[in-house]
Formats: structure tokens, sequence, C-alpha cells
């Protein structure tokens, strides 16, 4: 598990680690897509790129759409916790990702539910404009940001935990433009709650283990 610079309250760093390709940055790209992949089933995310199939029937623009809207809030996302890794000393950051950790856990256990204001008006829009809106208001403080806020945190990857969560997903909601119904209704939401939970406990755990050791 990759752990933050070393130092941290007294500057900030602008070097986000944009290196190439490297053990750690591997670990983060990984972790980053396999968690965010299993947060995204059954989230209200899918549930919005389900319904904007359903009506548009036209699976290209909404996919460029949801990876545009990804790219843009996972970047915000994944900024905000590389400023708070650099802010904040190494015991205060490993307190708060245990805590963001096993609170994230918690949520994942909670069926997500699509709210009427979570899709714009689609009978304005395009299927790539709907698709780019609805998906990045429909991300602001969901589960897989936050997730991203505190993988860029844990992690000293930026670029790779922003690609591995934008990655993540894609993988997700991908299949249920194309598929729909198909795959959407045959997925065992529970127990991929269950072991995405279990996931960001561990990793909660190993913050708070860093925190107390």
């Amino acid at each position: 598990m990759g752990a933050p610079a070393e130092g941290g309250g007294a500057s900030v760093s602008l070097e986000w680690s944009t290196r190439p390709l490297n053990g750690k940055s591997v670990e983060a790209l990984f972790v980053s897509t396999g968690v965010v992949t299993l947060a995204e089933i059954g989230d209200k995310t899918q549930l919005l790129a389900l319904l904007l199939a359903a009506r548009f029937r036209r699976p290209w623009p909404i996919i460029w759409g949801i990876l545009f809207a990804t790219i843009a809030n996972h970047a915000l996302a994944g900024a905000l916790g590389q400023l708070i890794a650099d802010l904040v000393s190494d015991t205060l950051l490993y307190v708060l990702l245990a805590i963001s950790f096993l609170a994230v856990a918690a949520w994942t256990l909670v069926p997500d539910k699509l709210d009427e204001d979570d899709t714009p008006p689609i009978s304005r829009y395009g299927a790539f404009m709907a698709a780019l809106v609805a998906f990045f208001l429909a991300e602001m403080g969901d589960k897989t940001q936050v997730a991203t806020v505190v993988l860029a945190a844990q992690f000293d990857a930026y670029l790779w935990v922003v690609l591995g969560t934008t990655l993540g997903m894609m993988l997700a909601n991908v299949p249920v433009v194309f598929l729909g119904h198909a795959v959407a209704g045959k997925l065992p939401l529970g127990p991929i709650r269950a072991v995405t939970a279990v996931i960001f406990l561990l990793l909660g755990i190993y913050a708070g283990c860093l925190a107390w050791g």
C-alpha cells in the first residue's frame, strides 16, 4: 500500500506525481480501478447510465459524456485529496484516511436510488450533453468521488489514481449503456456491495495501523 510523501503542513507541494509508471503507481492504478468498479455497481450513476441508454438509444455519445464528466469530476476530487495530503501531518492524514475509508465502507452497503434532481431536463439536451451534465452533477458528493479524494490522499500518485477511478467508472457503466437491463438485472448486488465494503474496511484498518503504529 502506498503512503503519502513525508512531511506535511509546512507548504503545499505542486509536484503531484505525474512521473512514469512504477511499482507504487501500479498499485494506485489497480486499487483505484478495482474499488471504484465494484463501488459503482448498483450505484445511482449506473442507474443513470441505464436511464440515458433507454431514453436515447445512442450508446457512444452517452459513453463520451460519461468519460468527460468523470475525468473532470475525479480530477478535481484527486486534486483535493492531494492537497489534503500536502497540508496535514502524516499522523493526522492517516487518521483522516482511516475514518474516511470506514465511512465509505458503511456507505457502500446502502443501496442507491436515483433522484429526479440527478437527471437534467432530457428533452433540452442531446445524448452527449445530457450524459455530461447528469454524470458530473450525480458524482458530486457521491461515494466514488469521496473515494477518489481519499485514494489520492492515500497514494502519492495523483495521475494514476484519477486514471484508475475513471477507468473503474467506465468499466462499471459502459456495459450498462450497451446491454442495459440484460446486464444490470442479473448482477448479484448484495455480495458485490459486501466485497466492496470489506475492501474499504481493510483500507481503513491499514490506514489506522499506520496512524497508531
